[in-house]
This record gives structure tokens, sequence and C-alpha cells, in this order.
């Protein structure tokens, strides 16, 4: 004879959901005319449900940011970036509690045997201690040198107690050599709800990227440390295993006073970048070279005629085959009632000069290309632009990866334009051709172009856009007007 319901153990009862028949463990019974009992084996019942079954149901309060984003002594907020050459040195930054252990750093040529931990180089880490509007931390960085370029290497980080995981990465070659990387405009809100998705996105379409590079506005308030936290944790392991390339925007910027703004606390603690450019702007504004493309990162928040003569200084000794430029503010606002006249009247001469192939951009929560022909930098955009007011040489784009959107801005030479769309772009450099491209959050391919090198060193460009309309927009349409009579009603 069978046990009745109330003589089964509670680890042996299941309820079965008629839809697909799983079986589910039941955590509370209650006596009901919709159970029954079905035998299992000698001794052992399941409880099926005809209609409906007892559920616990729980109230969760919300976890406090101090809480979700509290420091432990095990490593977070892991990032690599690049404070010298990237064929043979590699940075990386990380946080952890205050009451941890000194930061270590260990690397060793990556094996496919598990054995390779005996190997490992281990170096001392640069700790600062950062107070946050939610807790206080150690920030850790330490720098790999003495690499060997195009090699696979692993590195953990920690206290010689508590570890990261081992991550890997590849340093760069010597050598130009074919590769890809990844550019995100702003990421600023709902990061960790909205924007996430797009990064992780991107890093579907290309696991191989080189690194990253972010043109400002990470987050949306400049000292919010749960905000910082969303960033970290919407790249996480990604973060470790790709280096970015990160410039600050507006909201990076905090209040000193009514008329002054200065870096947030949070940049240098958490990246480690070079310190090549004008002095005050020491990892906010600076240049690396990878694989034969220079990278150029700068600070467009202050001190704009200073970049604009180190920028001059830059260019005129370089000797890469490509140059890229990024920064937050653009030259050619998309969005609607915006104009950073002063900014372009300093900068792009200085661009135009020098015939800078790609700025990448953010700020404006739209996005907008240009083709090789742009405005000089003294036109007046807004009112049109006239043909000896163009300059050929170099493709602005605008872009933005985060949920806010801002009204877009039409302009006559930009080919490609959109508005209320999360994007992501993933650039490759191969020889003579540098390929753009720029996919929705979902993954369509939204622009593209290449451009092509000649041989007297000017660039050709192929458009490559694909055949889907621009994502705008319904036009706002105004209420018919009303009579008198009808509003006095």
């Amino acid at each position: 004879m069978f046990p009745c319901v109330n003589q089964i153990p509670r680890a042996f009862l299941f309820s079965t959901d008629e839809r697909n028949q799983h079986m589910l463990p039941i955590r509370n019974i209650t006596r009901s005319r919709h159970l029954k009992t079905v035998p299992l084996f000698a001794g052992l019942f399941f409880v099926q449900t005809h209609a409906t079954y007892a559920q616990e149901t729980t109230t969760t309060a919300k976890v406090a940011p101090a809480t979700q984003y509290q420091p432990s002594p095990v490593p977070d907020r892991i990032i690599l970036t690049w404070n010298g050459n990237p064929a043979t040195t590699q940075s990386v930054t990380w946080r952890t509690a205050t009451n941890s252990g000194p930061g270590v750093a260990e690397i060793v040529t990556a094996d496919a045997g598990p054995d390779f931990e005996s190997s490992a180089r281990r170096i001392t880490a640069l700790t600062e201690r950062l107070t946050t509007d939610l807790s206080e931390a150690h920030f850790h960085s330490a720098t790999f040198d003495g690499l060997s370029p195009d090699t696979l290497y692993a590195y953990r980080v920690g206290d010689g107690a508590n570890w990261s995981e081992w991550f890997q990465f590849r340093t760069a070659s010597q050598q130009p050599e074919a590769f890809s990387f990844m550019y995100f405009g702003d990421a600023q809100n709902d990061i960790r709800s909205k924007w996430s998705r797009v990064l992780r996105a991107a890093w579907t379409d290309a696991p191989k990227a080189a690194f990253m590079i972010h043109a400002g506005d990470l987050i949306n308030n400049a000292e919010a440390d749960q905000q910082w936290g969303e960033w970290f944790g919407a790249g996480a392991w990604m973060n470790a295993m790709v280096p970015s390339i990160p410039v600050p925007g507006n909201h990076e910027q905090a209040k000193v006073d009514e008329t002054t703004r200065r870096l947030s606390h949070h940049w240098r603690p958490s990246f480690t970048l070079p310190e090549n450019g004008p002095a005050g702007l020491e990892e906010s504004c600076f240049t690396l070279v990878y694989q034969g493309v220079r990278i150029i990162a700068l600070n467009s928040n202050e001190k704009h005629q200073e970049q604009a003569e180190w920028l001059d200084g830059v260019l005129s000794e370089n000797k890469e085959k490509w140059v890229i430029c990024t920064f937050h503010h653009p030259l050619f606002s998309t969005g609607k009632d915006r104009d950073n006249a002063q900014l372009r009247a300093i900068w792009k001469p200085v661009l135009d000069r020098h015939r800078v192939d790609l700025v990448l951009q953010g700020h404006d929560h739209t996005y907008g290309r240009t083709g090789l022909e742009t405005p000089v930098g003294s036109a007046n955009v807004a009112s049109g632009v006239n043909v000896k007011d163009t300059f050929s040489g170099t493709v602005y784009v605008v872009s933005v990866s985060g949920p806010k959107m801002y009204t877009l801005q039409r302009h006559p030479f930009m080919p490609r334009q959109a508005e209320n769309t999360q994007l992501y772009q993933i650039i490759h450099v191969d020889g003579d051709r540098l390929s753009f491209e720029a996919y929705t959050a979902t993954g369509e391919l939204y622009d593209a172009f290449t451009l092509n090198r000649q041989s007297d060193g000017t660039n050709t460009l192929v458009e490559q856009i694909p055949d889907t309309p621009e994502r705008l927009r319904p036009p706002v349409q105004s209420a018919p007007a009303k009579k008198a009579s009808e509003v006095l009603k």
C-alpha cells in the first residue's frame, strides 16, 4: 500500500507543470482537492496538479547600491589599458577592499596545459585609496613590461591570498598587421540595464578585437560609484581581456563651483593610460601606436588651444600610415540645436592640415557620419556650406551606444544618420584599406564605408550603406488650431 501525501518527505515531493511536464520541487504543499498523487516507484510519489498548486510568495527588498557595489578582498573592476608600447607592455587596473593585502599581479606566457602557474612572474602594484559616495576602496595598477610582441599571455591579480581568475591577452605586433577594434559612443544612462547588451553584442561580432574605444560619457554622474560599478560590471571579463582606450566626456567632469569643473576622482585610479599629453591632462589626452595605426585621444572638456598645439606636433612627427582621433564633443553636432563652433575653429584646421583619416566622437546621442568632404573649421554649419568652404580628407562619426536619445540635426554632408537607435561600431584596418561598420544593438548593419589609401597619401571613400531606410523618429505633427469659441467653452 502506498503512503499518503502527508507521509512523503518534503524532499521527495514534486509537481509537474502540465504545459511541459517538467518535474519541479514543491516547497510547501497544502491539502487541496486539486492535488493528486501518482506513483513513481515503490514508496515514492510525485504530486500532479490539475489546475493550481500552492507556492511560496516572498517579498524582497531592493539591494542598496552600497551593498551591491561594496568592494571586497577579491579583485573586481579589472580592466586592461596601455600606458606604453602595446607590443611590449600591458597595464591592468583593479579594485579591492581597503583591508586586502598589498596588490600584486602575475603573468606568464599562456599554454594549452593547466600547469603554467609555477612559471609566472610576480610584480608589485601601485595602490591608492579612493573615497567615494558609497565606500572606501583600494585601486591597484600594474604594468607588465618586457613582453614579446604578438604573444598570448595569461595573468591574474590579487593580494597573494585572494586572486582573480586567470585572464588572457595578446600583445600587438611590432609591424603593421591587420586588426579590428570596437568603438562606442556614450553609455551614460541605464548602464547595467540597457547598455550592457550593446557592449556584448559588439563582442559577439568581433571576438578577436584588439581593443575598445569609448568616446566619453561612460557614466552620467562623475562621482557616482554605483554608475562606475555598473559600467565595469557591464564589461566584466571583456574589460579584463580586451584593452580599453577611454576618453573623458562632460559627464566625467565633477562640479567644483558654478564655473569650474574637474576630472572625476574615479578616472585616474580606474585606468592606467599614457601620460604623454600636455601638462595637466595626464591620462586624458595621449597618443599610442597599434600595429601601424596612430591613435590620438583628446580631452574636449578643457585646454583646447594647448591640445591643438600638442596635436599639431604629434601629427607633424607621425610616421604611421593611418591616424584615428577620438574625443567626446563632436566638431559637427548631430543633436538638434547643438554646435561646438569654438572647438571646431581650433581643432579642425589642425586635423585638415594633417589629413587625419577618421575622427570618432560622442555626446549628441544620435548617429551621423560624414563623407570625405566636410565644412572648414570657420564655416557656419547652421547656415549652409558653399563649395569653397569644404575640405576633403577626414571622415567624422558621432555615435551613441546607451539608451539616452536626442532629436537629430540633419546635415547635407552626412550621407547616413539615425536617431532613437543604440549602436556599436567595428573598424577593420588591413594595409591600405580601412573599413568601417556600424551596427544597431540588435546586430543589423546600419552603415558602412571603406577608405582606400592612394599612392599620393590621400584616401578614396567607397560608400557601402545598406539598402535600409534611415532610422528616424516619426515627425511630430502639430495639433489643429482651435477656435477661440471652442477654447472658451
